[in-house]
């Protein structure tokens, strides 16, 4: 599949919509990447990095209580095994290797949930880079403990203030700090967005996930699943799963977004709510105004709060490849205990959007075979968890 074309479209989505100050960063960055595409030596050590640091592969574990619970078979990639408890290694391992290909020796990230600030100071701290990371003032908050793993890998956090202190502005920061650092930084952006090429690089990195579920549960069902599962706010783990499931089109996509308080309320549904516009140099689906002004984006789950998606996903929804849906806040925490209790699993709170969805998608009677993408695991969520309960008693 050629996505995206040679200007960075998948279809009419993506592209590079940026102040002419991010020209030369990115074509460098292209240049690169496409150098390393093709070199067998990059490819190889990041697979020994996989295989030796990260943890790959990944398990595909069948869920049996909760398959009996909701009488449909459901599989769980168990990507909140992997070192740091979450996807996020994945495309943080295979960027950092292009920065240091690259001769950039400083790297600087956004981070919402706090899962992919800890995999890029983790992946810093082992391969000897310096690391600073931008986190909107709300998510220090909400996850203390990721901030600490961060500073204890020596890490730098700097607090985002601006706007609604959350992963927007983390981005919007970051993007400012390379612009004036370009000759010895790299920004090493988190999620399948962004202009031109981090939507297809990230996708790219992160398709270990699909690569080997396909493999997977053809060695263990003989067939294909008939639905992939996972949680989208700027769309890496579900990209990541569903892309090489693309030409099987019996194979169908459910992306899960956060409907925070209500679809008609506050919420970071940005494909089911949103409409085509600019955001962080790319066309997607954006959450925004009459005026075209972007909204401020919320859910239960910092790793959602995102008033944007990735131009891939856009793609999958403008011509019906996959299908779009929203959890609010209180169904995700169904989600969560849902899991917790059933299977001895604790997921991540944004993980646990698309785990309350099988209970919608086990009424289907096309669902005969299910993967879901546990992109990473709860502990950074308890917190949340708590508040949550001592709330609403």
């Amino acid at each position: 599949m050629q996505l995206p074309d040679k200007k960075g479209y998948f279809g009419k989505f993506g592209g590079q919509y940026i102040p002419e100050t991010l020209s030369v960063c990115l074509e460098e960055l292209e240049s690169a990447y496409k150098e390393v595409s093709r070199d067998k030596s990059f490819k190889a050590q990041l697979k020994d990095y996989f295989l030796d640091y990260a943890g790959r592969p990944t398990g595909l574990f069948l869920a049996k209580n909760l398959s009996k619970h909701l009488k449909i078979k459901i599989y769980l990639k168990r990507e909140d095994l992997l070192h740091t408890g979450a996807h996020k290694i994945n495309n943080a391992l295979g960027q950092a290797l292009l920065a240091k290909f690259m001769g950039k020796n400083r790297i600087i990230a956004e981070t919402g949930a706090g899962q992919h600030g800890v995999a890029v100071a983790t992946v810093c701290s082992y391969l000897g880079l310096d690391c600073s990371i931008y986190m909107g003032q709300e998510d220090i908050v909400r996850q203390n403990m990721n901030v600490l793993r961060m500073k204890v890998l020596g890490a730098k956090v700097i607090p985002v203030t601006s706007g609604s202190q959350t992963l927007k502005d983390a981005c919007n920061e970051a993007f400012r700090d390379w612009v004036t650092n370009v000759r010895n930084t790299y920004y090493l952006l988190g999620s399948a967005v962004g202009p031109r090429p981090y939507p297809e690089m990230v996708r790219d990195f992160q398709s270990v996930i699909g690569l080997e579920a396909r493999k997977q549960i053809i060695k263990k069902e003989g067939r294909l699943p008939s639905h992939l599962v996972a949680c989208v706010g700027g769309g890496s783990n579900a990209i990541g799963l569903f892309y090489p499931f693309f030409k099987d089109k019996k194979v169908e996509f459910i992306g899960v977004e956060a409907a925070g308080f209500g679809l008609s309320s506050y919420h970071a549904a940005s494909l089911v709510k949103g409409e085509l516009g600019v955001f962080q140099g790319s066309r997607s689906y954006v959450l925004q105004d009459e005026f075209g002004q972007i909204k401020n984006a919320h859910s239960i789950a910092a790793g959602l709060d995102y008033p944007g998606v990735g131009p891939e996903h856009a793609f999958y929804k403008f011509s019906k490849r996959a299908k779009y849906t929203a959890v609010s806040d209180k169904e995700a925490i169904l989600g969560f205990k849902l899991l917790s209790e059933l299977e001895g699993i604790i997921p991540a709170l944004e993980t646990s959007h698309a785990i309350y969805y099988l209970k919608k998608l086990a009424k289907n009677k096309k669902a005969k075979l299910v993967i879901l993408c546990l992109s990473g695991r709860g502990d950074k969520d308890l917190g949340i968890i708590q508040d949550y309960i001592n709330k609403n008693k």
